[in-house]
């Protein structure tokens, strides 16, 4: 009788204990799984809002260049066509190459008068366009942040501060070092001041 109640009782106990192996696995402790479901959601949204930001800083940056690509084409067009139309006339005109350092005098097609020349340095570039001679002075004096320079020598100016000028005080024609204007060793200046007059077409360009 004594086995018989000590086997139920083992028996009893052996399944209480598999339900609350079952239970507990089935239950878990309240509070946990909340929390990592509101941690994994701000991690997510955290990564989508990323991403997207990210795409947009891209989007962004692609059509910036492809913007500045489209004005740099068009500029470089339209200062190609003005060229043409120069040479197919009798005009007096000026082309600075900025890339090659030059300076040529056209009349119409044909050269008339070619130098190198210093233009600006990467810090201050010379201006890239289509302009105008608009004053012409024999002698100035040019100042700036870093610079004050007295009896500078057959100015042309043709926007602004920027000029075609001589240069007494280097003689590196042919580098980029000037404050961006175009200078041009004081003789050759001389002919550049007589040959051109207010008005006069100046293409700078690459």
């Amino acid at each position: 009788m004594t086995n018989l109640i000590s086997n139920q009782l083992i028996r009893s106990l052996k399944i209480l204990l598999v339900g609350i192996t079952l239970t507990g696995s089935l239950v878990s402790i309240p509070g946990e799984p909340s929390f990592a479901h509101h941690t994994n959601s701000r991690a997510a949204r955290a990564s989508r809002v990323s991403k997207t930001r990210k795409a947009r800083r891209i989007r962004k940056t692609r059509k910036t260049r492809k913007t500045r690509k489209v004005r740099k084409t068009r500029r470089v067009s339209r200062i190609a066509r003005r060229i043409n139309r120069l040479k197919k006339s009798q005009r007096s005109w000026i082309q600075i190459d900025l890339s090659r350092q030059r300076l040529i005098a056209w009349k119409g097609k044909k050269p008339v008068y070619a130098v190198i020349v210093s233009t600006g340095k990467k810090e201050t570039p010379t201006r890239t366009g289509i302009f105008r001679v608009k004053t012409k002075l024999r002698k100035t004096r040019m100042k700036g942040e870093d610079y004050d320079v007295p009896d500078v020598p057959h100015t042309m100016y043709y926007q602004g501060g920027y000029a075609i000028h001589g240069a007494y005080w280097h003689r590196r024609f042919g580098t980029p070092v000037s404050h961006g204007c175009v200078n041009v060793a004081p003789d050759h200046a001389a002919w550049l001041y007589k040959w051109a007059s207010v008005g006069t077409t100046i293409v700078i360009h690459k």
